[in-house]
């Protein structure tokens, strides 16, 4: 599944792991008024993340300080798909109703911003009918990366073997079909080339 062959997503081990993902989730929805330490350990078992917590201060700012720098910021609900597929880098926000089909590695990196509304969709079906055989069917699918200072305006999908290039920004209900290059502004269905962004953040 993750080399982006076909595959039977009906495998016992594969639901076993999207049930886990999808308890995750809802445990990490249902958490919007829990404390900063929490939400940080719900959100690091939806994506198998094991690394230990820090351990706790006695003031809530300081224990909220702990994890600016090493877990991304996720406002809820989010549906993410396996988890184990899906990496985000630090000081990165991923805004509502964010759905994740991980089939293959999806990831993000650092300093990412999400509108609400996107969705980054991995996975992919058999053009052929007789082969892609509604549910009976093998499924497949394709990596996704979402490279370092992107803005991801609300409402867009991002379809699977994309990649959106370090420094670009896609604009609000933009369908990406193809890679975004560095430093440029996107938008559209399907999504194209507006412009290049001036910046000299690229020489940091």
């Amino acid at each position: 599944m993750v080399r982006g062959e076909l595959y039977w997503a009906g495998d016992e081990d594969l639901q076993a792991n999207r049930t886990r993902c999808k308890k995750a989730c809802e445990a990490f929805n249902a958490a919007a008024h829990e404390p900063r330490r929490r939400q940080v350990e719900l959100w690091r078992s939806i994506v198998g993340d094991t690394r230990s917590m820090p351990p706790a201060r006695s003031d809530p700012k300081e224990d909220e300080a702990l994890f600016y720098d090493t877990d991304p910021h996720v406002d809820r609900p989010i549906s993410v798909d396996h988890g184990i597929n899906f990496k985000v880098g630090t000081g990165t926000f991923l805004n509502f109703n964010l759905v994740v089909l991980d089939t293959c590695l999806i990831t993000i990196g650092n300093n990412v911003l999400f509108g609400p509304n996107v969705c980054l969709y991995g996975a992919i079906h058999p053009l052929d009918p007789t082969l892609r055989n509604g549910i009976k069917g093998p499924e497949a699918g394709k990596e996704i990366h979402i490279e370092d200072d992107v803005w991801i305006g609300g409402s867009v999908l991002v379809l699977a073997g994309v990649r959106v290039g370090k420094g670009s920004t896609v604009g609000a209900g933009s369908v990406v079909t193809k890679d975004v290059p560095p430093y440029h502004f996107v938008a559209g269905n399907p999504a194209r080339v507006i412009r290049p962004i001036e910046t000299n953040f690229a020489s940091k």
